[in-house]
């Protein structure tokens, strides 16, 4: 599964002083589209996906901070409200609201929370994947008492600061892992992602390009309870999937939806929780009757 057609142009944009990069598919005079990877992941995730849409719309992803080619953290830590800000500070400064967003995973909850705050700004919403955990594992959770999460929290950062960036002897071995991480991925969509994801290292070898402690979140955040008043702010129309193959819980079944004024829920056959590179065409055909409407 190849590109036919030329790809983005790569920009930069600031946000608490970090350089924050960011591809342009063009077509300026287009409404915006802003699409927003996950965790651990990178803009470049969304080619297919910006490559079917490129015409109708202008089309925006940005590497997220310590993701792609976008500066990491030095000090602080990687959490949603974080992220919320550089996305609203990249939509503010390239003034693309009002917009259409579509978010997958982390990306999907960063957007959520963004329409949540800012529901005037949105003019259509698609989360792939990204209610987090169900109420009752985010409550789980929250009753751990706050020395137990602050010091586990510790243990975790102090654990990633002695990580070191596994190394690939070659590009093959790479995208071998990336295989394993989603069986559905054919082999040029592995083959493609894998090439925008790792930086050569000086010795020839391979590594991710994202910051490894971006697997750590902070201790302390909105709850669960809050976080659905956020997702209650949202004004329009919003669609949610989900891969009927992925670890993620059904939303419908946690009663998710009576949170949500405009939503639907769609589950996805035979997809995990890469929905849009599972079944790419299926999804792209739901998008469309959905932004069509």
């Amino acid at each position: 599964m190849s590109l036919s057609i030329p790809g983005p142009t790569s920009h930069s944009y600031f946000s608490q002083r970090l350089r924050l990069h960011y591809v342009d598919w063009g077509n300026e005079s287009a409404p915006p589209l802003l699409l927003v990877h996950g965790g651990r992941d990178h803009c470049r995730n969304w080619d297919w996906v910006a490559e079917a849409l490129r015409d109708e719309y202008h089309v925006i992803a940005p590497d997220l901070r310590g993701h792609g080619d976008s500066q990491w953290m030095v000090g602080g830590s990687y959490s949603y409200p974080e992220f919320v800000y550089d996305i609203t500070q990249l939509i503010h400064q390239l003034e693309l609201a009002p917009l259409t967003i579509i978010g997958h995973s982390m990306g999907s909850g960063i957007s959520l929370r963004y329409a949540g705050t800012y529901p005037e700004n949105v003019v259509k919403l698609i989360g792939i994947e990204g209610l987090g955990p169900g109420p009752r594992t985010a409550l789980e959770r929250m009753k751990k008492p706050p020395h137990d999460r602050m010091s586990e929290w510790i243990e975790e950062t102090r654990g990633l600061a002695a990580r070191v960036p596994h190394r690939y002897a070659t590009l093959d071995e790479a995208v071998s892992r990336m295989q394993e991480a989603n069986k559905h991925l054919g082999p040029d969509q592995a083959r493609h992602l894998t090439n925008h994801g790792v930086n050569q290292n000086e010795d020839g070898t391979y590594s991710w390009k994202f910051d490894n402690y971006v697997r750590a979140f902070t201790p302390f955040s909105i709850n669960m309870e809050q976080t659905q008043a956020l997702w209650s702010q949202i004004t329009c129309p919003t669609l949610l999937i989900r891969g009927a193959d992925s670890w993620a819980e059904d939303p419908e079944e946690l009663g998710i939806p009576d949170h949500f004024q405009n939503a639907e829920f769609v589950t996805m056959e035979e997809a995990g929780h890469w929905v849009h590179h599972d079944q790419l065409d299926e999804f792209l055909a739901l998008v469309r009757g959905f932004l069509a409407r």
